[in-house]
Parts: C-alpha cells; structure tokens; sequence
C-alpha cells in the first residue's frame, strides 16, 4: 500500500449509515489510533485501554444517545482493510454481535494493519492528512481543532484537499445567508465590520453539510463565530419555533450567563424573506443528531 491508496480507503470508509444519522466511531477511533501512531505507541492498542476514551469521544462530538457502543468501530473497521485484529477468537457472541466484555476482560487488542502503521510513521504529513479528511468528511469546521486536542493530536487544523470525486460547497452560500440576516448574528445581533467586511460572523449549517445538509438559505442562519461553535458543538440549538435551546451540559462562569444562558428561549432574529426561515426538518436533523440536551432523546 501506498499513501495515495491509503487516502482513497480513508475517503471511502464504510460508515454505517442509517437514513440520515450520524455514527462517527470509527473517524474517532482511527483518529485516536492516529495520534498514538504519532506519539509511538505500540501499534496494537488492548481494546480496554481506549475505551473509555472512545466513549467520552462519542459522547462530546456524536449524537446524543442513551447508550454508545465502542466496541462496534473496533471490530467492524476490520472491512476497511486498514485496520486488523490479531486474535479474533470468541469476539463474536453465538448471534453474531461483538462483545464489549470479552473485549474488555481478555484484554483484545487491534490496530492499523503493519504497512498502513509504517505508512503513518515515516510520513508525518501523510498522518496529518489522514486525520484532516477523516475531519472534514465527517464533522464541521467549527469543532476539528476541538476534536485533534481530545484525541492528543498536537497540529493545528488545516483545510485538506483531495483528488476523490465529493459533494462541492456553494460558494455563495456565505454571502446569502448573511445578506438574509442583515449581516447581524441571528442569536445575539452581533454585528461588527472592518469598513464593508464583516468580522467573525459565519454562515453556519444548521444540517451539517457533512451529513448531506444542503447550501440553502433555509439551512443556514448567519451566526457569530461564538454561537456557530455553540450550535456545532450541540450546547444549542434551534427548535421547531425557531427558538434557542441550551443544552443542561452548557456551564461555564465569566459570560456564560451574559453570552448562552440568556439566550435560552429566545426567538431567533427573523430574515428578510419568510421563505428563509429554518425549516424543522433540518433544525429537528440537528436536535437528533447534535444538540447535547434531553430534548434530542424523545425525538
């Protein structure tokens, strides 16, 4: 294998798909075996040693949900031809399902397979671009530095460009969402400009881009960079009312009252066209697959 092939398989990892839910383990853990990679750890990694790391990683940055399954990612990346599993002996219960206990108990360990682990040790630039798109395929702008400093990935997040055939973004996208909004952030009004440039005011996609969330301007709401990454994050989010939620996780001390908290229930600022409004199936997309508050369980 070589570091092209090693992208291509990384771009066409077979995520489990249902509908349009998120199920982000295995770009975490392989994210989580990347900077181990990067730190020289054995290249096998015991399945009791990440997993309580991989579910703190699936609770912070995946949908809200009331049991997360690590044990999953850590058997099924095995079909991506990437990844092995010496000893697969008694993994698999008599129906057919993994078993997180004897994973845990018997101390199972599994990892990148030898080439793609001598791949990512002699090419440090060829590991920083296989974290990059695993990012960019699977989660937002907003929240990639978040994620290289959980999973101890120390380099700064970067756009990736690619060679394989994706989705292209409307490049004016931006520039509508915010005219629609006056340029003022729909939370908070937040509006500030160097001459005619607007600063740290974004276009945010309330379904995910990532997930299929397409450039409409009924799918975007002009935000600050502070409540974009709040929103991404799910510590808010929009409500078939185009209300605010905070999430209960939400805390904080200086400005968390002032900038999140006294949002809570408050009516997102209007657009200039009612046809703009955020459409419930992309803000119910969101309390689903992102928002951190009870709200996203009973949907």
């Amino acid at each position: 294998m070589d570091a092209q092939e090693l992208i291509n398989r990384i771009t066409a990892l077979n995520v489990w798909k249902k509908g349009d839910q998120r199920a982000p383990h295995k770009p975490l853990l392989l994210l989580l075996a990347l900077a181990r990679a990067n730190t020289d750890k054995p290249r096998l990694i015991p399945f009791d040693e990440i997993e309580n790391k991989l579910t703190r990683l699936l609770e912070d940055f995946g949908p809200s949900r009331a049991n997360y399954y690590p044990e999953l990612p850590f058997w099924h990346l095995q079909s991506d031809q990437i990844w092995e599993m010496p000893n697969t002996t008694d993994v698999l219960t008599a129906s057919g399902s993994v078993s997180k206990k004897y994973l845990r108990d018997h101390h199972v360990a599994a990892g990148f397979t030898q080439d793609v682990y001598g791949l990512l040790q002699a090419n440090g630039e060829l590991l920083e671009q296989v974290a990059m798109q695993l990012l960019e395929d699977n989660f937002p702008p907003s929240v990639h530095q978040d994620i290289l400093d959980e999973v101890g990935l120390d380099f700064e997040a970067t756009a990736q460009t690619t060679n394989q055939k994706r989705a292209k973004r409307d490049p004016t996208f931006r520039r509508r969402v915010l005219e629609a909004y006056d340029y003022r952030c729909a939370i908070c009004s937040f509006s500030v400009r160097m001459e005619n440039t607007p600063i740290a005011l974004e276009a945010a996609h309330i379904k995910w881009f990532q997930a299929g969330g397409p450039d409409i301007e009924s799918n975007g709401l002009a935000l600050c960079s502070l409540h974009h990454k709040l929103l991404d994050r799910g510590a808010l989010a929009i409500s078939a009312e185009h209300k605010v939620m905070v999430s209960e996780k939400a805390n904080g001390h200086s400005g968390f009252e002032e900038w999140v908290l006294n949002f809570d229930g408050k009516v997102l600022l209007k657009p200039r066209n009612s046809l703009y409004l955020p459409k419930v199936e992309f803000t119910d997309w969101h309390i689903r697959e992102v928002f951190q508050g009870k709200y996203g369980h009973s949907q």
